[in-house]
């Protein structure tokens, strides 16, 4: 009959080791030649239990059970030792010994990332500067917390919250407006992680975000879009197929049509087309385009708003009236689906980005060293604004955003209303 291996001389030592590095309860035990924690210990009844954890690792890229032995003692003594460290920081037996074999990370394992991103939402939308959780929740946070959820719950997630920002916004270009706002929205939600849901000190980010969100690379062209000229904007409304081709191709495009003329005599953001109201004056009785959007950023609350309208005129100067708001106030409108997870500019460009007259306008800008995108409607709107004699404060308010913010968007605004201040001087 063989000797059993509890009997053999190193057993003794490796015993006498291990009590006196970790409690009283704690051993480990042979079971078919393989090493296996026991704990016993008192539950709140004043009952003893037992929990037994095989004690595993992982070796060329398996998993596998040390042996227990004295070759191996001292590697199970070190497991052991991890072991006991992270129960008494708080983990679990089991969540212990599968965070030691390298199976989970110490910081995400056992957390409750999902709950903590529901309720993270609940605080944004329901307090504070609430957020709207149509337009900012949706565009700024979702993408990036659903993100950062199939990370954590991944095979190999991030264990810091360095590591998992970059994981987040790896695939933006350092420097870009989409970079920063997940890079600032996930490190808002990691904060809140910390001081409102009890999560380790060690998920705080850093207060300094640069690093993450990047500069552009010197010679980078700018993300900003350029404004175009009302008789381009009028060739690209043209240009749609709303009397080409089947009827389930022709009545998007009507919708899309729509749409683009709303941003493009209104100034409107992509999404504030979800916003919008047909009111009538109480004093005077006539009727006028109402926004309902707050936007909120760093430079405060977009206020709502009454919608201004600059129709637009051709090359030949003939002013286009497309009778928008009386076709609104009788419902003649019908917008397209601007719901996507990135919000209703991404909805409007995978549209556009699939439309002749899209692609030949972009390319034309390109050749002239100018870039489009779907806000060159609402740019466009200033720049028309200006041109006919508009002061910067007025179309600030008409576009919805603060002065500072106009004059910082459209430094050629200043330039504008200067120009046209000395030159009323002058006919005075």
């Amino acid at each position: 009959m063989p000797r059993l291996k509890n009997d053999e001389p190193w057993v003794k030592s490796f015993k006498t080791a291990l009590r006196n590095s970790t409690a009283k309860g704690w051993q480990v035990r042979e079971h078919r030649g393989k090493a296996r924690l026991e704990v016993r210990s008192e539950n709140e009844r004043g009952e003893m239990t037992m929990i037994s954890a095989p004690l595993k690792r992982l070796k060329e890229g398996r998993e596998q059970s040390f042996d227990f032995s004295a070759k191996e003692s001292g590697d199970i003594l070190i497991r052991v030792r991890n072991i006991y460290d992270l129960v008494a920081s708080g983990h679990t037996i089991k969540a212990a010994t599968e965070i030691a074999a390298g199976k989970a990370p110490r910081l995400t394992y056992e957390r409750d990332w999902e709950g903590a991103v529901r309720r993270f939402k609940i605080q944004k939308i329901e307090h504070g500067s609430a957020v709207d959780p149509r337009a900012t929740w949706k565009k700024d946070f979702l993408p990036v917390l659903t993100t950062t959820l199939e990370l954590l719950s991944s095979g190999n997630p991030p264990t810091n919250p360095a590591d998992l920002i970059d994981a987040c916004i790896r695939d933006w270009e350092p420097g870009c407006r989409t970079r920063e706002i997940r890079t600032r929205s996930l490190a808002a939600f990691l904060k809140h992680c910390v001081n409102r849901e009890g999560f380790p000190p060690a998920w705080i980010p850093t207060t300094d975000l640069r690093d993450h969100i990047g500069r552009k690379p010197k010679g980078t062209q700018s993300q900003k879009m350029d404004s175009i000229s009302d008789q381009e904007i009028i060739n690209l409304i043209d240009s749609m197929p709303t009397d080409k081709g089947l009827e389930r191709y022709r009545k998007p495009a009507r919708k899309w049509e729509d749409a683009l003329k709303l941003m493009a005599v209104y100034g409107l953001r992509p999404e504030e087309l979800k916003y919008l109201e047909v009111r009538n004056d109480k004093v005077t009785g006539n009727t006028f385009l109402w926004c309902t959007y707050e936007k909120r950023s760093g430079g405060g609350i977009t206020k709502p708003r009454v919608l201004q309208a600059l129709h637009l005129a051709n090359d030949q100067g003939e002013f286009l009236n497309w009778d928008l708001l009386n076709r609104l106030k009788t419902k003649k409108i019908e917008l397209p689906p601007l719901e996507s997870l990135n919000g209703a500019g991404e909805a409007a460009r995978k549209y556009l980005e699939r439309r002749d007259g899209w692609l030949l306008l972009k390319e034309q800008m390109r050749e002239r060293g100018e870039k489009l995108g779907v806000y060159s409607l609402r740019h466009s709107y200033s720049v028309r604004g200006h041109q006919r004699g508009i002061d910067a404060g007025s179309m600030a308010l008409a576009m919805g955003h603060s002065l500072q913010t106009h004059l910082q968007s459209y430094p050629w605004a200043s330039d504008a209303g200067r120009s046209a201040a000395f030159e009323k001087s002058r006919m005075a």
